[in-house]
This record gives structure tokens, sequence and C-alpha cells, in this order.
């Protein structure tokens, strides 16, 4: 399951560069849909401090020490309880927040897309695909949330993580739109990009859950069984 997701992932990734890059009508349906965003941010003003304040979970300073918080509290809570391979959760959440920017930089300097509702690209050089407030938001934000969601305790601490984290990371995405930082594809290649790299952090809890359900063979006697 989690390898498909990661291929399907991956896919999706690959698909949107393509037709960022090769433009057409995907990309003319892509402004469209950025201009109802913007032509509904106008009618609606209110919602642009809250949207600038989503935004900026997205910044470095702010979704990274959230991950480096989860990734040594849960560390130090398997490495306390004496489970196996306690460090393999802790060690892929921390690889694929490193991947973050080494992906979207390598991305975003190949394709040079311009910024939201333009054709030309920005005389900087800086290219607006993929997102990556989006990438650093949804991958720092949902591997803490992954890493966390085995040491949670009660149904209403897992329902905010399992559900509550989606849709602030849905809510940053939407707001990165709104406030026109970013094309909708930026945002959805984003969301694809961390698809792949969460599909790995749940496989590196998924072994480590099963090193310590299995049993301990040293234990047993020769006669045993």
């Amino acid at each position: 399951m989690l390898g498909t997701l990661g291929v399907l992932g991956a896919a999706g990734f690959a698909v949107l560069t393509w037709l960022v890059t090769a433009g057409g009508a995907p990309v003319r349906t892509d402004g469209r849909v950025l201009h109802w965003f913007l032509r509904t941010a106008a009618a609606h003003p209110g919602f642009g401090t809250t949207a600038h304040y989503l935004c900026k979970l997205g910044n470095i300073q702010v979704a990274v020490p959230v991950l480096l918080a989860a990734v040594a509290g849960t560390a130090w809570a398997a490495r306390t309880a004496g489970l196996p391979r306690w460090w393999l959760p802790p060690a892929a959440a921390a690889v694929a927040m490193i991947l973050v920017p080494v992906v979207v930089t390598l991305v975003k300097d190949a394709v040079h897309r311009p910024p939201p509702g333009l054709t030309v690209p920005d005389p900087s050089g800086y290219g607006y695909f993929p997102s990556g407030h989006t990438a650093t938001s949804s991958v720092a934000f949902g591997a803490a949330a992954l890493l966390l969601l085995p040491w949670a305790r009660g149904r209403a601490a897992r329902l905010v993580l399992a559900a509550g984290t989606p849709l602030l990371l849905l809510a940053v995405g939407f707001a990165l739109v709104w406030c026109d930082y970013h094309w909708p594809t930026d945002v959805l290649a984003s969301w694809c990009l961390t698809v792949v790299l969460l599909s790995g952090v749940a496989a590196a809890q998924v072994l480590a859950a099963r090193a310590a359900a299995a049993p301990d063979r040293g234990s047993e006697s020769p006669g045993d069984g």
C-alpha cells in the first residue's frame, strides 16, 4: 500500500512537471483556477490576514523546528522504552526533510516557472514550480504527525494528529494560492512530492513496529518449541 502511494505520488509529480514545462491547455486551466482564487480573495478581504499567517507555516524557521522537536522527542521515548530500531522512523523523517530543499531547488532551476499569472520568468532567476512553502510545511508537519501518532494517548489526540494535520496542510496550500504566491499546480506538485517522502517515513515506522513486535529469539532456549 505504501509503495503504491509512493509510486502514485512520484507519477503525479512527474506528470505535473511535464505539463508545466510543455504548457498548453492544462496550464491555461491552471490560470483560470488561479484567477478564480484571486477574484474570490478580492471579494473576501477579511480572510487575507489569516491566509498570510497560514502561509508563514511553510517558512523553514517555523516548520523545521516543529519536526526537530518531534524527531528528538520520539527518538528519546523509543530509545528509553528499549525498542529495537528506535532510530529508524526519526532518521527517515530527518532525511525526508533534507530532501525537500534539494528536490525543490533542482526542479525550480530546471523548470524556471514565471510568477503566478505571468508568462515571463522572474528576472532574478527564481522559479515558482514546485512550491517550496507547501513542500516544507507538508513534509515537516506530516512527518511530525506520523512520528507522534504511535505515542498519542487518547482518542482526541490521535484525531487531531490524523485528521487535523491534513486539514492544516490543505489550508496552507489553499492560502498560498489565495495570496497569489503560487499557481495551483505549484501546490499540487508539492503535495505529490510530500506523498512520496512521507511514504518513506511511514515505511520506516512499519519496519520499526515489526521489529518491536517480533519475538526475542535470543531468549529462547535450545529446547524451546
